[in-house]
């Protein structure tokens, strides 16, 4: 036992059994929060799915247990982030265009935004781009 360990919470789609294992595994994946270390810098992505896993890790100095959200976009590269408010504007945009849309390609942009609350930090953010 590795003490590591990942599952599927929800998906947006059905997923094959091949999916969920490449799903699981997120160590290929873009960790948003390193790709924008520079509070200028964005990432534009077509989403395709998502899902929201929760990790068991007996060897994390913090939480033993946390979500990742991972973003597939349409070239089957994937997205990961720990960023409660990140998800909570992606899924808004998902869930809109999947009722309003469905079907229909858009682009979001990820970006850093300044804290209100916390002087001198930051927060993940998107927007859907026009």
């Amino acid at each position: 036992m590795t003490g590591y360990s990942v599952e599927i919470i929800e998906s947006s789609k059905e997923l094959t059994a091949r999916e969920k294992i490449a799903i699981k595994d997120f160590s290929n994946a873009c960790a948003m929060d390193t790709e924008l270390a520079d509070e200028n810098a964005v990432i534009n992505i077509t989403p395709a799915a998502y899902a929201i896993l929760k990790v068991h890790n007996e060897h994390s100095k913090n939480d033993k247990e946390y979500k990742k959200y991972l973003i597939t976009d349409k070239a089957g590269n994937k997205f990961v982030t720990g960023s409660d408010s990140f998800f909570t504007s992606f899924i808004e945009i998902f869930r809109a265009m999947e009722k309003d849309a469905p079907g229909e390609e858009y682009t979001i942009e990820v970006y850093k935004k300044p804290s209100r609350n916390y002087q001198g930090k930051h927060f993940l953010t998107c927007s859907i781009l026009p």
